[in-house]
């Protein structure tokens, strides 16, 4: 990608998401995970009500009278961004690629995190962990991030899904928000990666999939490529069994996942790459809010 080229998407991918984060979805990231723990602030004189557990002894007794501990919700959080980078990602079927589409969600979300004031770092992944960008805080740090998913070349084509949450549970030490973006198509198990990483973190599931993806139309003989392998398969999409075959895979394969998401108490939404994510976004939001 020529240098103007790269300039002009990185510029046009921040002006819509940033203006997104300011007027839309900073009061409700702010509310859906707000401060993780409670912080030692300071001690005031026991007021009628306060609860007695609270109350500093020490204080209490060098001044003969009671005092208690005041505690602040704790601001400052960490975000990591696990961004599958495998080849599935290239495909879309209208104007915008899941590849596209996943730089513009974790655009939104680190630009959300840096104005509330959090550290944002990714780990890029496909069957081996990529590449990985500490956390930090900061506008040019954001920028950064934006333009490594816009030029990054992974080194393999393949998901594994569980290398990447492996990652996430041994190199994240502190409790962390953590937002899994991915196109979930994968034959390689990982819930038990899943499970250990979401008791350790706070795990989001942003599942990333295209219309196509979903229901193929009868147009008669068709060669599809899987872009993970690069092997090419002739299918004859106009006879009714295949049709009905792929459409059984497919609820299977949702079923499962959202199966996997609910069992280990995972907030997730489904976007769709000819679809407007604001909505899914503000919904999964407005559903971690009511829950706190």
């Amino acid at each position: 990608m020529e240098a103007t080229e790269l300039f002009k998407k990185v510029r046009k991918i921040e002006i819509k998401t940033r203006g997104l984060s300011n007027h839309i979805f900073s009061g409700q990231y702010h509310s859906a995970f707000k401060g993780r723990g409670m912080t030692f602030s300071e001690v005031r004189e026991y007021q009628y009500g306060d609860d007695i557990r609270n109350i500093d002894w020490n204080v209490t007794a060098r001044f003969n009278r009671p005092f208690v501990k005041i505690f602040e919700e704790e601001r400052e959080m960490t975000v990591m961004l696990l961004i599958d980078v495998s080849g599935s990602n290239d495909f879309g079927s209208i104007d915008i690629t899941k590849r596209d589409l996943t730089a513009e969600l974790a655009a939104v979300l680190a630009f959300s995190a840096i104005q509330n004031n959090d550290k944002v770092g990714v780990i890029f992944f496909s069957d081996q962990v990529e590449k990985f960008i500490p956390p930090k805080k900061g506008t040019s740090h954001i920028l950064r991030i934006i333009r490594e998913i816009v030029t990054f070349t992974p080194s393999h084509q393949g998901t594994d899904l569980g290398e990447g949450l492996r990652f996430l549970t041994s190199a994240i030490k502190k409790r962390t928000t953590a937002f899994l973006i991915s196109d979930f198509m994968t034959a390689k198990p990982f819930e038990q990666q899943l499970r250990m990483a979401a008791n350790k973190h706070d795990l989001i599931s942003l599942r990333i999939t295209d219309k196509r993806e979903l229901v193929i139309p009868k147009i008669g003989l068709v060669k599809f490529r899987d872009t993970e392998t690069n092997k090419d398969v002739w299918i004859d999409t106009s006879t009714g069994a295949w049709t009905e075959a792929y459409q059984k895979f497919v609820q299977h394969e949702t079923s499962a996942l959202n199966r996997i998401f609910t069992n280990n108490g995972i907030d997730n939404t489904l976007i769709y790459t000819d679809k407007d994510y604001v909505k899914p976004l503000m919904q999964l939001f407005k559903k971690r809010e009511s829950k706190r």
